[in-house]
């Protein structure tokens, strides 16, 4: 049995009603009248049959489960969608949808509310267009998610949401903001294109990443950057575009499909990575993509240290006008004035050994981290 409509006119108690008879729904270029709202099956002035319903019924929730597909093409909601329940009690009703679960480019002109359901198949609203607040708050999705090419024009909530497979946002407007806290991306994940057009700015705490190894995170941080940015936050700008420099080294390390090659295959990929030591050790190590340049002051003090230590040992420094005693603080004042390249000429590396090695070394190794400190404040202040 199926409930199939196409360029019709349906309202809301039909498709509750099909809903709670457990049949196949499928409408086309269809508009849904009334408040499509699920707690109006258990709303005893209401005439639905609710026999077919599998509803489980637990102490402080109530758990209903559709077994039929469910298929919304391009059609259009005029007022609230609510498979949740009520605000006042949010985690009083849960609701399982067994079959895959497809809303593309349908028109919410209400809220969408879908917090709390488990959408055990795919669940796609690819190019639907929110007017009012979407949220999908605690839901969980086990197979793929694709909110490609899709508008929200309010307030989209998707905080501690669990992706267990792909998810896909490619090309997604938010309008008004959107909240991603202590979400869970546990498959591959997609913001590609994504972009907001207020400046509100996406709520991210503990987010969480399983392929983060693969670098999946990459386009998510550009979209928050690219969000701040234009908000006028720019410490937190820097901070966005640090993580995206971190996920695309990873994502250059491992490369596409590096988790379905076999072993010796992998081992191939990652030595032809050997060619991104030097970004790993200097630009993400040491110069933090411009974004860390309290580890460039570090390894500066740390290099002038471990050289004074060397040049404080007899026989490595010559004094010119009366010999002095060798100590460390004779050894730190040669390393300090080499490191800046200042050169006093009151002390000389020895002629012998690798003295002179060591101050060449260093004196190198000063000029490069000073240039760089200078170009991370400069990144950092000059951003705005």
């Amino acid at each position: 049995m199926s409930f199939h409509r196409e360029k019709q006119s349906v309202t809301a108690d039909e498709l509750l009603q099909a809903f709670a008879g457990g049949l196949e729904i499928h409408l086309s270029c269809c508009t849904i009248t009334g408040v499509l709202d699920i707690n109006r099956l258990f709303d005893t002035g209401q005439n639905f049959n609710t026999d077919k319903l599998d509803l489980a019924e637990m102490p402080k929730c109530k758990t209903i489960t559709f077994h039929q597909p469910v298929v919304f093409d391009k059609c259009l909601f005029e007022e609230n969608t609510v498979f949740t329940a009520p605000w006042a009690e949010p985690d009083s009703i849960s609701v399982v949808f067994e079959k895959d679960v497809i809303f593309n480019s349908s028109h919410f002109m209400g809220q969408a509310r879908f917090r709390n359901a488990v959408f055990q198949g795919v669940a796609s609203f690819d190019g639907c267009t929110f007017e009012g607040v979407a949220t999908f708050k605690n839901a969980t999705i086990s197979l793929d998610a694709k909110f490609r090419t899709t508008v929200f024009k309010g307030y989209s909530l998707f905080g501690n949401a669990r992706f267990e497979s792909s998810a896909r946002f490619a090309n997604t407007h938010f309008v008004k903001g959107a909240n991603f806290a202590e979400t869970k991306f546990l498959g591959q994940t997609d913001f590609g294109g994504v972009y907001s057009s207020s400046r509100a700015i996406p709520v991210y705490d503990s987010i969480f990443f399983a392929r983060r190894r693969y670098g999946d995170d990459e386009s998510f941080w550009r979209f928050v950057k690219q969000t701040t940015l234009d908000a006028g936050y720019y410490q937190l700008a820097g901070e966005c575009f640090y993580n995206e420099r971190c996920a695309s080294l990873r994502r250059k390390l491992h490369g596409i499909g590096y988790e379905n090659l076999s072993t010796p295959r992998r081992i191939l990929r990652l030595l032809a990575g050997l060619r991104l030591l030097p970004e790993l050790v200097f630009g993400k190590l040491l110069f933090g993509y411009g974004e860390r340049p309290v580890r460039v002051l570090v390894a500066a003090v740390m290099l002038i240290l471990v050289c004074a230590l060397l040049y404080a040992k007899k026989g490595m420094l010559i004094y010119a006008g009366t010999a002095q005693k060798h100590s460390f603080i004779q050894g730190l004042y040669f390393s300090t004035v080499t490191f800046t390249t200042l050169g006093y000429g009151d002390l000389h590396p020895a002629r012998e050994g690798f003295c002179r090695f060591l101050a060449m070394f260093e004196a190198v190794s000063g000029g490069c981290l000073i240039a760089l400190f200078v170009v991370c404040l400069a990144k950092r202040f000059s951003r705005g």
